[in-house]
């Protein structure tokens, strides 16, 4: 049998020994305690052959409910989404995914256009003049422009509504502490930020108000109503919006907001069972200097040869520490070309035809599942490609257990980060749902309903 590994001998293991001055493997850990140390062999099982170890990893695999053999109407923060597959083939290209930071510009040409690329298509989707090189994911997007506006404005205070993600809301709430920073959330009305409260809650002492649009919930906000009242106060206006749905929606740029983040991975990034994914920052001109991470630019060669180079690097890894605007010492360069490959191979009209898929799909769904006796729609605002059911009184768990059954991954339980909301499923509809995908769902939810 072919080996895709050299296995250790016991000569090679005899050699180290010797090499290193060592009697035993065991007098390696000498230095440990004998009392903490562990004692025996683990209770692991015997070593397996190359074809039985792929057997057993496949079989474990197997148990997992992945989005090729199941339909999901999963959301939440990671959708099942088209990939074109030359995503794929542009992202596995050697050069590409072996590629490290490109801090040499004359050898990285490839990796710093590609990156440049990313930066125009996020641009020309936020309505904003500068984006980075990309983030992590748009949970610390968000969190890095809670930063930004705090710095910016001078003041200690962000008031983010409930209706943002989460896990977004919690990775803020990290950085919020270690940065001294006041965090004020304000609750939701009707599947929206409470508009009431969020202008009792703004004060001068705001440096910004951070949404979501479309939200945590789908629903879409009111970006520019809400942009004014910040403004008012001389803070600023953060947007985490999900790029897909820009392709109909206004950008969040043109309605007033200082700072668009996000996450890419409705671009043509897997979802790889929760991430990773790529994050996007875009922000107006004026805080180009404030931006975290890396801006990749355009210049010009002695000969006039267009080319790239890292313009801006405010990072503590470049410059004083004390000075940087963040400490993120990365980006998802590999990820960041993904959502340039899918954006270039959908062009403007694709962008506009997947949105509307979207849309519509959801719509349809949403009707087709609120006929359901018992069932209910809680919320009445408009919605891009995710809404919340009521549920009738029923246990959630043995709900998704009866849906994964039928071959269905159901949608979230909305109870688990929303403990005054029980009862209510936020379900999730893409392009890749067909009617009969959704009709049958509809089927099966009720018949799982029905059964006590």
């Amino acid at each position: 049998m072919k080996h895709r590994y050299l296995p250790m001998t016991e000569q090679d293991r005899a050699e180290m020994l010797s090499a290193v001055g060592a009697e035993s493997v065991q007098e390696l850990f000498k230095d440990i305690p004998e009392n903490i140390r562990y004692q025996g062999d683990l209770p692991v099982s015997p070593a397996l052959d190359e074809f039985a170890l792929t057997r057993h990893l496949s079989a474990l695999a197997a148990q997992n409910a992945d989005t090729q053999r199941y339909v999901s109407f999963l959301g939440a923060g990671i959708y099942d989404h088209h990939i074109p597959s030359v995503v794929g083939h542009v992202i596995s290209r050697s050069e590409f995914y072996t590629a490290y930071t490109p801090y040499q510009p004359e050898i990285s040409q490839g990796e710093l256009q590609a990156i440049f690329e990313f930066q125009s298509y996020i641009c020309e989707l936020t309505g904003l003049q500068v984006a980075n090189a990309s983030m992590y994911d748009g949970a610390t997007a968000l969190a890095e422009a809670g930063n930004l506006a705090a710095a910016a404005t001078r003041r200690k205070r962000l008031v983010v509504s409930r209706a943002v993600h989460p896990e977004a809301r919690e990775v803020l709430a990290t950085y919020a502490h270690g940065l001294n920073l006041e965090l004020v959330e304000i609750g939701q009305r009707g599947g929206r930020t409470d508009a009431d409260a969020l202008a009792d809650a703004i004060t001068d002492d705001t440096a910004a108000v951070l949404i979501q649009s479309p939200n945590f919930f789908g629903a879409i906000e009111d970006v520019l109503g809400i942009a004014e009242l910040i403004h008012r106060r001389g803070g600023l206006m953060v947007v985490s919006a999900n790029p897909l749905s820009l392709g109909l929606l206004e950008a969040p740029g043109k309605l007033g907001a200082d700072i668009v983040v996000g996450d890419a991975q409705p671009l043509g990034i897997d979802g790889s069972f929760g991430g990773p994914t790529c994050g996007f920052f875009a922000v107006a001109e004026s805080y180009m200097r404030r931006i975290p991470g890396r801006i990749v630019g355009q210049t010009t060669d002695r000969n006039g040869k267009r080319g790239f180079v890292l313009t801006l690097q405010a990072r503590e890894q470049h410059i004083r520490r004390e000075k940087a605007t963040s400490n993120i010492c990365s980006n998802q360069a590999l990820l960041a070309l993904a959502a340039s490959v899918y954006l270039s191979t959908m062009g403007k009209r694709g962008m506009v035809e997947v949105a509307k898929l979207n849309l519509r799909k959801c719509h349809y769904a949403k009707a087709r599942l609120a006929a359901i006796p018992g069932v209910s729609l809680p919320f009445a605002a408009p919605v891009f490609n995710e809404f919340v059911l009521r549920l009738p009184d029923f246990k959630m768990e043995q709900l998704q257990r009866k849906l994964l059954e039928a071959g269905f991954i159901g949608g979230y339980d909305l109870s688990r980060s929303y403990p005054e909301l029980p009862g209510h499923i936020l379900i999730a509809v893409t392009e890749k749902r067909s009617k009969a995908e959704i009709d049958q769902f509809a089927v099966v939810l009720e018949e799982s309903l029905c059964v006590k």
